[in-house]
């Protein structure tokens, strides 16, 4: 008999011990924070994931659970430059092991170079996908090329001629220095 496994409530040791392996087709509409974060410039976009889990022996013969994702998805932004829509490609994969508790994960998170996560019977994957696409999102995005000329002027005309019209808040000082008033 074969154990099925969700992702929304995913045993992970027990899904590690049976090498389990998981894929998805996603709606973006079915992770909340990336939906907001869209703006709903192209909600029918889809998310692509598969997690599999496995045991993996550790120095000493310890059984260690490991879940590893790969995620696909194209999210919509708006370019930096010219400020239209901009279709951004995300692929992450990365691979976590998972120890007993939130203590234990904190405790060797410093010394430990892979991403470690407490154990869980109630393990929500889509949520830890969610997180690492929200993590991958780039801070400015933009084209490689925009499809309309963006003007790369830093100011306008009417920005030069204000300058040029203030006066000079020393002028004044100037003008006590040329009477002779200095020490």
């Amino acid at each position: 008999m074969t154990k099925e496994f969700s992702p929304d409530r995913l045993d992970v040791k027990a899904f590690a011990q049976a090498g389990g392996q998981l894929s998805g087709h996603d709606s973006l509409l079915k992770y909340e924070r990336l939906s907001q974060e869209a703006k709903s410039l192209h909600p029918d976009l889809r998310v692509d994931w598969t997690a599999t889990g496995e045991i993996r022996t550790a120095l000493g013969g310890i059984g260690q659970v490991w879940l590893n994702v790969q995620v696909q998805a194209t999210f919509p932004m708006e370019c930096q430059r010219c400020l239209t829509p901009v279709d951004v490609p995300l692929a992450v994969e990365r691979s976590f092991r998972f120890v007993a508790d939130e203590a234990t994960a904190e405790a060797l998170d410093d010394e430990s170079e892979e991403d470690l996560l407490a154990l869980s019977r109630e393990f929500d994957l889509r949520e830890l996908i969610e997180d690492e696409l929200l993590m991958a999102l780039p801070v400015v995005p933009k084209h490689d090329e925009c499809p309309t000329s963006v003007p790369l002027a830093s100011s306008d005309d009417d920005f030069e001629e204000a300058n040029a019209e203030k006066p000079n808040p020393f002028a004044a000082l100037a003008a006590l220095r040329k009477d002779g008033k200095t020490d």
